[in-house]
């Protein structure tokens, strides 16, 4: 069915498996909107209650692909820069509780990928930073709200402002996980998380989910993330942010 992840469904445990392990699980404009279609290809599956997220290979994903990075020549240049929105929205609003099960690298759009689940889980090996900044570029996709949203102003403006790593430790005492555990209790732990959502009442689970994202969206506004995709669009068109862009990625390279 795809051709960036893995999708099954078992019984009522869904899983979507981020498969470019050759390139981290790095987020292509392909990777976000095949993201957005398997939240709504499990809308339409009523047996699925539960939906794990997580990635092949090394990390979980190392971010927007910066070799696939729009250029401004590109026809639908807005739509692409739009599509990390639409996909966090999809996975926000799926039926289903989505869990993040993180491991290695959560960077960037990965963040937000895991900030759109419903639950987190890390393992103690994993490491995570924002790093869109020093790219030159604003971080999108909804990505500010949801952040404000699981670990307050403040520390959302630290992170995403100085750029720097942060380890599990951290975002769990921040209120961005639900638990750390040992690298090789991580897929165990998440499939027993999601067996025993699975096994309540299908009725008051989704009501909790759809009250409590109800709630928040409202406080922190991520119906407003619709203009990011003009901010990340400014970004890429202002020569400050090109040369800061160009550094990261030969920095990267070298």
């Amino acid at each position: 069915m795809y051709e960036t992840l893995e999708v099954t469904a078992d019984g009522a445990i869904g899983r979507i498996w981020l498969n470019r392990p050759d390139r981290l699980n790095a987020l292509s404009t392909t990777v976000l909107e095949e993201l957005a279609d398997a939240a709504r290809w499990f809308d339409a599956q009523p047996g699925v209650r539960v939906v794990i997220v997580a990635g092949r290979g090394r990390a979980f994903s190392a971010g927007a692909d910066l070799q696939g990075f729009p250029t401004l020549e590109e026809a639908g240049l807005r739509a692409a820069a739009d599509a990390g929105r639409r996909m966090a929205d999809a996975l926000e609003t799926m039926r289903a509780v989505a869990i993040a099960a993180i491991h290695g690298w959560c960077v960037g759009g990965g963040l937000v990928v895991a900030a759109a689940c419903d639950l987190r889980l890390a393992a103690d090996t994993a490491r995570f930073s924002i790093p869109e900044v020093d790219l030159g570029i604003p971080l999108a996709w909804g990505g500010i709200p949801r952040l404000v949203r699981e670990i307050g102003p403040a520390l959302t403006k630290e992170l995403v402002i100085t750029c720097r790593e942060f380890g599990p430790g951290e975002a769990l005492s921040a209120g961005f996980l639900n638990r750390v555990l040992a690298e090789d209790e991580l897929e165990d732990s998440a499939l027993s998380l999601a067996q025993s959502i699975a096994s309540k009442p299908a009725i008051p689970v989704l009501a909790t989910k759809r009250h409590t994202n109800a709630v928040t969206a409202g406080m922190v506004g991520i119906d407003r993330s619709w203009s990011d995709a003009d901010g990340l669009i400014g970004g890429l068109l202002d020569a400050e942010c090109a040369a800061a862009r160009e550094a990261y990625i030969k920095a990267r390279l070298s």
